[in-house]
């Protein structure tokens, strides 16, 4: 492949390129890391990677934390993961999520499944919300026994599902919930809880600080249109802009309590975080919604450094949350 500009067709930076004969480069991304399926030898926690659906195609890292002979018996949440990366790079197999997922299963100690939806250019959006959705069915599915996936029938509690992601991620576990507030899940499963950390949310419209000036030529704006080419209303499609023409009631996202996180120092989203949290709030939605907010630090800075001590607060904070 060619790497001269004149072979690039449409690149975003800094994310990605595609070059005039289609094929594409990805700028970004962890390398593939495998699971382990014997125990971390840092953390205990087992993984193995499993296809969810056949169609859509969707597989998925599966987490289970160390049990111990006190908590052999116990009942885990189950917490349903959805990566970041704009849509276009990352991957649940990827070593910065598999960390970041490995610590969190072992500190939080819950059930985790991390799913791997299909990514832009070559598959563009809605496949990544339906290949979500299918992972969310599967999961459901699995509280009558259909699938005998050991680690969830056995050690996963039903009752206490939980839906999370970051960036763009956290647009997913939004579109997740609306979803499940109109479609039942499996066997009644219902979702107890959201958690979107640096949620992708935007619209035509520049909010609060964000520039009037150049608005349009954003990076944020230039991700949607790049991943959803064909999106009704462009940036205010309702996936995007909750609040955009023809948007669905907040009323009835399926989900009794949610937690937003945003970053102090994320220039490009934060204020959308703190957007969508204001308007779920004001949305006459009858669950509850919490807003938590580390000022020093930038965009999934807790993915990147999970040692960082800001990023130990809001494992704790995941952990107070889901065990509320």
């Amino acid at each position: 492949m060619t790497s001269t500009t004149e072979a690039v067709d449409l690149e975003i930076l800094p994310f990605i390129r595609v070059y005039k004969d289609g094929s594409v480069e990805r700028l970004e991304g962890s390398p593939f890391a495998p699971p382990t399926p014997d125990q971390d030898p840092e953390t205990g926690v087992s993984s193995k990677d499993k296809t969810i659906s056949e169609n859509p195609s969707v597989s998925a890292r599966l987490y289970l934390p160390k049990l111990t002979d006190h908590t052999q018996n116990q009942k885990l949440p189950i917490l349903v993961y959805f990566h970041g990366g704009a849509f276009c790079i990352e991957s649940a197999f990827g070593s910065l999520y598999h960390r970041y997922l490995n610590n969190l299963a072992s500190q939080v100690h819950v059930l985790a499944i991390s799913v791997e939806y299909k990514l832009a250019p070559e598959h563009l959006l809605p496949a990544a919300y339906e290949d979500s959705w299918a992972a969310l069915q599967w999961v459901a599915s699995q509280s009558a026994g259909n699938d005998k996936e050991p680690w969830l029938i056995n050690n996963g509690d039903f009752g206490r599902i939980f839906i999370g992601g970051d960036s763009a991620g956290g647009n997913i576990v939004h579109n997740m919930a609306m979803r499940a507030g109109v479609e039942s899940l499996p066997c009644g499963v219902k979702i107890l809880g959201a958690y979107l950390v640096h949620p992708y949310f935007f619209s035509s419209q520049a909010y609060g600080s964000e520039s009037k000036e150049g608005h349009e030529k954003s990076l944020p704006y230039a991700v949607w249109d790049f991943v959803y080419p064909s999106a009704t209303g462009g940036v205010d499609n309702p996936m995007l802009n909750p609040e955009g023409p023809g948007a669905p009631s907040l009323t009835g996202i399926g989900c009794d309590r949610m937690l937003v996180c945003v970053a102090g120092k994320d220039e490009l989203i934060k204020e959308r975080g703190v957007w969508y949290f204001e308007i779920m709030r004001k949305s006459g939605w009858k669950g509850e919604i919490e807003l938590f907010e580390v000022e020093e630090e930038g965009h999934i800075f807790h993915i990147f450094n999970i040692e960082n001590e800001n990023a130990k607060a809001m494992v704790k904070r995941l952990a107070s949350f889901i065990f509320k």
